[in-house]
C-alpha cells in the first residue's frame, strides 16, 4: 500500500462505519425506552420514519426496515417494545 501524505490516513485503514443490517432503524439505540413511561420518548427532528402506537392501537401493515416502532401499553404507558419494521 502506498505512503499516505504527512498528517493523513491511508484510505485502506480509514475506520469505517458499517451498519447492521438488522438494525436499519437504530432501534438499539432505543432500547433503553423499554419499561419507561412513554412520556420518555425523545422527539425526534425528523418524524418520517417512526412510529409510536400502543401495542393494542390499529397500525397500518406497512413494513419497511427503515421504520422505527416503539410501542407501549395503553393501559400503564410503558414502552413494551423498540424494533424495525
Amino acid at each position: 500500500m502506498p505512503d499516505a501524505p504527512a498528517g493523513r490516513t491511508p484510505y485502506a485503514e480509514a475506520a469505517v462505519e458499517v451498519q447492521d443490517p438488522n438494525d436499519l432503524c437504530r432501534a438499539s439505540s432505543l432500547q433503553w425506552l423499554v419499561g419507561k413511561d412513554r412520556s420518555e420518548i425523545p422527539v425526534p427532528v425528523d418524524l418520517t420514519n417512526r412510529r409510536v402506537a400502543c401495542t393494542t392501537c390499529p397500525r397500518t401493515e406497512a413494513h419497511s426496515p427503515y421504520l422505527l416502532n416503539i410501542l407501549y401499553d395503553a393501559e400503564t404507558n410503558r414502552v413494551t417494545q423498540v424494533s424495525c419494521g
